[in-house]
């Protein structure tokens, strides 16, 4: 084809700037439709945070409404739990003063129990070897001592011969003077002597922490020295102070009676030894 040809098929000017033209127009009309469309679900966002609020708002109200209900029901509930409190501490209280008590009673009967045990014990013999068999089986085993001696006076009345003890060193068991030692003191004015204030589980043969002196009627026959208590046993008891005052009163009778019973060849007296008793 000639040149004349070739500008003939070459198309117009004016078409080539109606065609871009209108590829701008359709360009602002896409950006415009993307804006829109992108307002479009900036609005839709909106509108469904604007539902999402007004349902919360609505479960609000609603759970504000419940929330009223269960602080009332919260109320009722605790003035219930502070009148259980109130009851469980009556209760506790009157358990408190139950227990003690039930241990001053069981306390009581314990002591009452050791007394019997040892008012039996010491009359459950009739020779001397027996009773002074009892009486260190109960200080031992009820007062607890551990180092401990049986004194009785002599038939002059001026010495305290040891007839029996636990614990002590035989060079510590020699008669003491009546007059003119601790021992001898306390059978003289018939006066135990018992240190509370001390710790009785450290033996002391200088110091013994407890002097109980034997007799019948009011005659003195001897004494009975707790040089220490088991390492257990650091105080005494009410129980012990009356199981001093029980050995006491009846140690010597037992063990009197029993030496009486046994010089007479352990024949019981007849009836004539009763004759002037009768009241």
């Amino acid at each position: 084809m000639g040149e004349a040809t070739k500008r003939n098929s070459a198309p117009p000017p004016d078409l080539m700037r109606e065609r871009d033209e209108v590829l701008q127009s359709f360009s602002r009309g896409a950006k415009l439709t993307e804006q829109f469309m992108q307002e479009y679900s900036r609005i839709r966002e909106h509108a469904l945070e604007l539902e999402e609020s007004n349902e919360r708002l609505r479960a609000q109200l609603e759970a504000d409404d419940a929330l009223a209900k269960l602080l009332g029901k919260v109320e009722r509930l605790e003035q219930e739990r502070q009148d259980l409190l109130k009851r469980t501490e009556r209760a506790e209280r009157a358990k408190v003063s139950f227990d003690e008590r039930f241990g001053e009673v069981e306390s009581e009967f314990a002591s009452l129990a050791n007394l019997f045990v040892a008012s039996n014990q010491l009359h459950a013999s009739l020779t001397p070897r027996g009773v002074v068999r009892r009486i260190k089986e109960i200080l031992a085993q009820l007062v607890g001592a551990e180092a401990y001696a049986m004194y009785i006076s002599s038939s002059d009345g001026k010495e305290l011969v040891p007839v029996a003890s636990e614990g002590v060193p035989g060079e510590r068991l020699v008669p003491l003077p009546l007059e003119g030692s601790a021992v001898g003191a306390v059978v003289h004015t018939r006066q135990a002597l018992i240190e509370e204030d001390r710790d009785t589980n450290r033996i002391d043969f200088d110091h013994p922490p407890v002097i109980i002196p034997l007799g019948v009627d009011e005659t003195a026959v001897g004494a009975i020295v707790i040089f220490g208590t088991l390492e257990q046993k650091p105080r005494f008891s009410h129980t012990d102070f009356e199981l001093f005052k029980l050995l006491g009163q009846h140690a010597a009778a037992a063990l009197v009676g029993a030496a009486l019973f046994e010089q007479a060849a352990r024949r019981l007296p007849g009836a004539e030894a009763f004759r002037d008793v009768s009241v």
